[in-house]
């Protein structure tokens, strides 16, 4: 029996990436679309739900996913360690597995990988960040989680002088954070490391959003099936192959 998915969001333009993606696997099937005015209730009949939708229904989602019992899989944007820390008293009372994915691409998350492995070895780390005009959060998912896990590898707070000062971006978990929404952008994070006498700058940009998801989205939908508790990021079920790297570090 194929496992029946609910996708929240299905008219967005991830929506769409998610739903082929979900379409093509075997084993799968999207047995309910929803959009923003759609009721949630269908969810109960479902085995997973996939949350594309925006950041200010995510949480509901989330919420009605638990108190259904059904698995959750969220690829809707903003989600920041405070968020997460509001619903999961009911992820686990519920006991779903809740998979938060901030970016399905395989070259973000190693790019991830590497600023936080990096970011132990600079005083300052200053995350710049591109998406389309249309993107209606800021920061994004993805500089969010790169914030967080380079401040959670450092012994230290990073050097960011004059935070007092709008200028000098919104600081995620210590670490300023500079969003910039242009047309004709998808993706593009720039993490900066700085240090006496030198800079590492580690990018990376998404040119086609359905070829650069495809993979993560198989890969995470088929986790997310039989995930327990909650699980951040693509790295948890992929092999970067960087902890024997970071342990000789």
């Amino acid at each position: 029996m194929a496992t029946r998915v609910a996708l929240v969001g299905a008219s967005g333009k991830l929506g769409g990436i998610i739903r082929r993606v979900v379409d093509d696997l075997d084993g799968f099937e999207v047995a309910r679309t929803l959009g923003s005015r759609d009721s949630l209730d269908v969810i109960a009949d479902v085995d997973l739900v996939i949350d594309a939708s925006t950041p200010g229904a995510s949480m509901d989602v989330v919420r009605t996913a638990a108190a259904a019992g059904v698995n959750a899989l969220v690829a809707t944007s903003g989600w920041s360690a405070e968020r997460i820390a509001q619903v999961r008293p009911e992820v686990e009372a519920a006991g779903i597995g809740l998979v938060i994915i901030p970016n399905f691409s395989l070259g973000s998350v190693l790019g991830t990988a590497l600023a936080t492995i990096a970011g132990r070895f600079f005083d300052s780390v200053e995350i710049i960040e591109s998406h389309r005009d249309t993107k209606i959060d800021s920061p994004s998912g993805t500089a969010v989680r790169t914030a967080e896990l380079v401040a959670e590898a450092r012994r230290t707070p990073v050097s960011a002088p004059h935070t007092d000062q709008r200028a000098r971006g919104q600081q995620v978990a210590g670490i300023p954070v500079h969003s910039l929404r242009r047309p004709g952008v998808i993706a593009r994070q720039e993490v900066l490391l700085s240090g006496p006498g030198e800079t590492l700058s580690l990018v990376h940009d998404t040119v086609d959003s359905a070829a650069a998801y495809a993979p993560g989205i198989r890969i995470a939908v088929r986790a997310a099936v039989d995930a327990s508790g909650i699980v951040v990021g693509l790295d948890h079920f992929i092999d970067l192959g960087l902890r024997a790297s970071e342990a000789q570090a």
